[in-house]
């Protein structure tokens, strides 16, 4: 850590403590070493208490991180010409976006499918936590009531098949993951424990975990000391939006690696980062339920999965080559250069989402279609599925 956490305030502070209490009771259930992807679990998703749930506003620049969305509308106004592009195929098709963050990318989206005249039947958000889905209320209610209409929010995926797109912005990195370290071929799994009163790193056995990292091991050619993370709840998590998609697209963002890039020799210490007051770390017991624990995506176990569930692989891009396809350049053009002010902050933005050092390389675009007669705007200029 290069500077230290700015402390929590005292309201901050209070939701902290109750969180680690019943993370205490936790550990105690588990018999001194909770697993961390239980820990995380509680960390971010504890209902009235968790990083997502207490109601402390994590985005843009009053909070934790600035999201693609939140850094302007040009990233909302690409992805809605990716979707048009699948929309425009169907009929009565819909749109569900996996965690809506702030509502920024909600707003921004339909606003654009407004402005090409292909606007969803209806637009779900699939938002389980009641202080999010307030502050994405607050946000849409700005919008014309002719785009707020076709909004709904659900608490679990429709119950029938749908025709259209299913996509998450930066949402599979938040997924509880396990970490493990491999020592010369030995396996444990890497848990949570209490230590003089505060949280730290324990080991226990990792009997379910071994064959898997055995696997993991092997293709990295690892050798000494290794630790790293894997999500065992990815497949299924992917399939539960394959089993939904009728006809239509499933598109993912987010940063990660194909698998080999993942567990590279030289990245032995993982991908784990937590985000608090835009600075980045890696002490993720730290403050539970005060900053965001995330983790790089497993591209392939993505790929594999729909894969498996008949789904046919659009295109894997990086970020900036995707909005490139999408028209970012057209975007800016438009601006004209009337508005000096205007012009900077857009091209400010294009630099965030797009510059290797930023966003550009480091974020991935995945899509997966099925029944679709037309390709999928956003995947023309660069093909990465040989990393997958």
């Amino acid at each position: 850590m290069s500077s230290p956490l700015p402390p929590p305030a005292a309201e901050a502070r209070a939701v902290s403590d109750a969180l680690l209490e019943k993370i205490h009771n936790l550990i105690e259930q588990a018999g001194g070493c909770l697993p961390f992807d239980t820990f995380m679990n509680a960390a971010l998703y504890e209902p009235g208490l968790g990083y997502y749930d207490n109601g402390l506003i994590p985005f843009g620049e009053q909070g934790d991180f600035v999201t693609a969305p939140e850094s302007g509308s040009l990233f909302g106004r690409c992805l809605a010409r990716c979707l048009a592009s699948v929309l425009e195929q169907l009929e009565d098709a819909v749109v569900v976006e996996l965690g809506a963050g702030s509502g920024a990318l909600a707003a921004d989206l339909l606003a654009e499918l407004n402005r090409l005249d292909v606007l969803p039947a209806r637009y779900f958000v699939l938002e389980p936590s009641a202080a999010m889905r307030s502050l994405q209320e607050r946000r849409l209610s700005e919008q014309p009531p002719e785009l707020i209409e076709r909004v709904e929010w659900l608490d679990r995926l429709p119950a029938r098949p749908i025709n259209g797109v299913v996509f998450g912005n930066e949402v599979a990195d938040a997924l509880p993951v396990k970490r493990f370290r491999w020592n010369r071929g030995r396996v444990s799994e890497l848990g949570v424990c209490r230590h003089k009163q505060q949280l730290a790193v324990c080991e226990r056995p990792a009997d379910e975990l071994e064959e898997r990292i055995g696997q993991l091991a092997r293709l990295g050619h690892w050798e000494g000391d290794y630790r790293s993370e894997y999500c065992p709840t990815l497949p299924a998590w992917i399939n539960s939006f394959t089993d939904l998609l009728a006809q239509g697209l499933l598109l993912l963002v987010d940063y990660g690696y194909g698998r080999a890039e993942y567990y590279h020799p030289q990245r032995s210490m993982g991908t784990l980062m937590c985000h608090y007051r835009h600075r980045a770390h890696d002490n993720a017991l730290w403050s539970p339920g005060l900053q965001d624990i995330t983790a790089f995506v497993d591209f392939t176990a993505i790929a594999e999965a729909a894969n498996q569930a008949g789904m046919q692989l659009q295109g894997f891009t990086s970020q900036a080559r995707f909005l490139v396809d999408c028209g970012i350049d057209q975007l800016l053009a438009e601006a004209g250069t009337a508005d000096t002010r205007h012009l900077l902050e857009l091209s400010n933005e294009a630099k965030r989402l797009m510059l290797p050092g930023e966003m550009g390389e480091r974020f991935k675009v995945i899509g997966f279609s099925r029944r679709l007669t037309r390709a999928v705007r956003g995947f023309d200029s660069q093909d990465l599925r040989s990393r997958l």
